[in-house]
């Protein structure tokens, strides 16, 4: 398999999972590993890295127009009813403070479990279950917060805590751990969600450019470690990389459309199963897939 034909399909995964919250960087792994390529090669970890570059900038366009409409009506919002404090601008912001700052002084644990697939299918497997019951616990109930507008400070530093999560296990999924958070706060499952995509803008953004700058500039520790100081890049690998981006913005594209309609309806019971039976695969055939 060419690395063009192999960089449609990691496009295609991450502009498919980047925003369901079945965790991207389970599915990249289980891909890459049934590619078989290394899952430590500088190369394709960086590759994995900068191509969610391409889902970010899908989710930007896709929410331009709301995200103008905050900025123009900070930090009175749009009813006049908001401050600096409580305008969704400032919530996204204080809920990405709580998640960067617990995120980078547990970074070395999430990097010991980055290619481990028992570690990721566990956080599938544990993930789905808590997504299951809190879905099925908050469906029978009336949310009292219907609109992220109507959000508190304390709903936003809760759900930036447990976006936490999502960066110390991975296969956690952040958006997973940011729409049960939400749920559990007493948000609607439309307004959990967009949340979730609003602040994972600044997350992913951060957390690419963090491990992007990683991976070109590895620590004294790293390069001790056996890590490469550069990834060398030719013709080859430039083109890989940008079919990879290009394939994962359009894909992301019509995903979060499609999620949206699908949660107003349906909810995420579908996605809690989904990521049970995967975890439950992964658990029993996983080292076959690195073996084999």
């Amino acid at each position: 398999m060419g690395p063009y034909f192999q960089s449609v399909l990691l496009g295609i995964v991450e502009g498919l999972t980047e925003f369901l919250p079945v965790s991207s960087t389970a599915h990249l792994r289980i891909a890459e590993a049934l590619m078989k390529i290394p899952l430590n090669d500088p190369y394709w970890m960086m590759y994995t890295i900068v191509i969610q570059a391409g889902a970010i900038l899908a989710l930007c366009l896709l929410f331009l127009s709301r995200i103008v409409g905050f900025l123009r009506t900070f930090p009175n919002g749009e009813s006049g009813d908001r401050t600096i404090f409580n305008h969704p601008i400032s919530l996204t912001a204080i809920a990405f403070i709580f998640t960067s700052v617990p995120a980078l002084l547990l970074h070395k644990w999430s990097e010991k479990n980055l290619d481990s697939l028992n570690a990721i299918a566990i956080a599938l497997l544990a993930g789905g279950i808590v997504m299951w019951i809190v879905d099925s616990w908050a469906g029978r109930r009336d949310p009292m917060t219907e609109h992220v507008e109507q959000m508190t400070l304390l709903q936003a530093v809760w759900i930036g805590l447990c976006q936490t999560l999502s960066a110390v296990f991975p296969g956690t999924s952040r958006s997973m751990s940011t729409i049960a958070a939400g749920q559990l706060a007493d948000l609607t499952r439309p307004a959990a969600l967009e949340f979730s995509f609003l602040l994972s803008i600044p997350t992913m953004i951060a957390a690419t450019g963090w491990d992007l700058v990683k991976e070109i500039h590895p620590s004294k520790a790293a390069l001790a470690a056996g890590a490469a100081a550069h990834v060398v890049m030719t013709p080859e690998r430039w083109i890989t990389l940008i079919i990879g981006l290009i394939v994962s913005f359009i894909v992301a594209l019509g995903v979060v459309e499609w999620f949206l309609m699908w949660v107003r309806k349906h909810g995420f019971t579908i996605f809690a199963a989904y990521r049970i039976l995967l975890g439950g695969a992964l658990l029993i055939w996983g080292a076959k897939i690195i073996g084999s």
